[in-house]
């Protein structure tokens, strides 16, 4: 009778193929991308309150003509540190079709931070 011992070198090429098999699984997931408790509350918000015109998402074009997808928003509007006050405060516009809403100081966050985890970053040339 042959025993047949596994070789410590293919076992060990074995499992570093594995692990990294996993890790790209991983990386790739949703689950790499998955929004927080307080994003996905932004998230639904938004789509809720804006989605009839705005574009709320990571991809997709807004309903209404004149109404910039949320992801295009950018660093101009995102981070300047009344956003989330004038949210609060009832954010109005000159566009005539645009209401006016209202946040609670939580929900207005919430907004702001799954705003600014849905922006396109500019890419260099």
């Amino acid at each position: 009778m042959i025993l047949d011992y596994p070789n410590p070198d293919t076992e060990r090429l074995a499992v570093k193929r594995f692990c990294l098999t996993l890790l790209m699984i991983c990386a790739w997931s949703s689950a790499g991308c998955a929004l927080d408790r307080e994003q996905q509350r932004g998230k639904a918000l938004l789509e809720a309150l804006c989605g009839r015109c705005h574009a709320a998402g990571k991809t997709g074009q807004s309903p209404h003509i004149d109404a910039p997808p949320f992801r295009t928003f950018g660093d101009d509007k995102l981070y300047d540190n009344d956003l989330g006050a004038r949210l609060q405060d009832g954010l109005t516009t000159i566009h005539p079709d645009m209401p006016t809403f209202r946040f609670s100081r939580v929900d207005a966050e919430a907004a702001v931070n799954y705003l600014r985890s849905i922006q396109r970053r500019k890419t260099s040339k």
